[in-house]
């Protein structure tokens, strides 16, 4: 009997994550083309936090077609009607934002919808099982972006590799440094925010050490 081979998933890309805070969005839409043309990113999620509705209006207007333009998928952060009013690729969902069918009835069949699963694998075959297009796990590291309340192993992308097709992002303290270790461990996007916005050389020399971290 020939044993059955498991298809080889693709490399490992980046998630793009804006701040939680835009003051300018027009300055900061000259980082985000710097980002975007030092190298591979897969997808941008603009995530604003306590801010007005006209305000993520204004961000996607602004950052949306700047990443559609290079093939990079918009995702907006926990608001699947406003992703649906504003014409992004998808929604990213938290446990606490609604449920993936809800989303989809409003986004429509191709929609990019993820989930926040934490370090819980029940969270995410819940998530997969109700259609997500991606689970994300993490904190895997400590991180200055959000408030950590769960912290993952890399053993849950090893497992979710082996086990589940849907694709899984690792998210937390993500930099250069920790990149390829994620992952060597089964991620098949890690997600960054900090490590890009924050590095010292700007945000086209971070996305290039991230990317040569995930090709290494």
């Amino acid at each position: 009997m020939t044993k059955a081979t498991v298809p080889a998933r693709p490399p490992c890309r980046l998630y793009l994550i804006t701040p939680p805070s835009i003051p300018d969005v027009g300055a900061f839409a000259d980082r985000l083309v710097e980002a975007l043309e030092g190298g591979d990113v897969a997808a941008l999620q603009i995530r604003l936090k306590d801010v007005a509705d006209s305000e993520v209006r204004r961000a996607v207007e602004v950052l949306a077609p700047l990443a559609q333009a290079r093939d990079v998928a918009v995702i907006l952060n926990d608001r699947a009607d406003l992703a649906k009013a504003t014409g992004c690729d998808g929604v990213h969902l938290g446990q606490q934002d609604g449920s993936v069918a809800e989303a989809r009835r409003l986004l429509g069949p191709d929609a990019m919808i993820g989930v926040t699963c934490h370090d819980s694998r029940h969270l995410a075959m819940e998530a997969a099982e109700a259609g997500a297009d991606y689970v994300a796990f993490g904190a895997f590291f400590p991180t200055t972006t959000k408030t950590v309340d769960y912290i993952a192993s890399p053993d849950v992308l090893t497992i979710w590799q082996e086990t589940m097709e849907i694709p899984c992002v690792a998210i937390g303290g993500i930099d250069a440094t920790n990149a390829g270790g994620l992952a060597g461990a089964g991620a098949d996007f890690v997600a960054v925010s900090n490590a890009v916005w924050s590095h010292a050389a700007g945000p086209a020399d971070a996305v290039r050490a991230l990317n040569a971290a995930l090709r290494g």
